[in-house]
């Protein structure tokens, strides 16, 4: 194989995987994870692209210290971000996955 050939193929494969993971970006932004704190009186629904879309304060808690609700707030939203990872990392992962691309490479993605 010549060194051209290789050239246009592995060109090929970078626009594939571009195509992927632009697409894969699309969906995240479309799916929702939800999470929760203090058993469900803090609801906050994010984005795959870690937008967060909704944030639901339970009435009874409006009646607590701030502190608690702040913190329930930031563990709700932490939650959140914590599956929007996992899930980022589930799709370009499976994307980028039969590039053969070494290990850590493909998180550049």
């Amino acid at each position: 194989m010549n060194l051209n050939m290789l050239m246009q193929q592995a060109q090929r494969l970078q626009k594939d995987m571009e195509g992927n993971v632009k697409k894969i970006k699309e969906e995240l932004a479309q799916t929702e994870v939800n999470a929760e704190a203090g058993g469900g009186l803090v609801k906050v629904t994010m984005t795959g692209r870690f937008v967060v879309k909704r944030l639901s304060i339970d009435p009874s808690l409006l009646k607590d210290d701030a502190d608690l609700i702040e913190d329930l707030i930031a563990a709700a939203i932490n939650d959140a971000v914590r599956q929007a990872e996992t899930l980022s990392d589930e799709k370009l992962g499976a994307a980028t996955s039969g590039m053969g691309l070494p290990p850590g490479l493909a998180g550049m993605f």
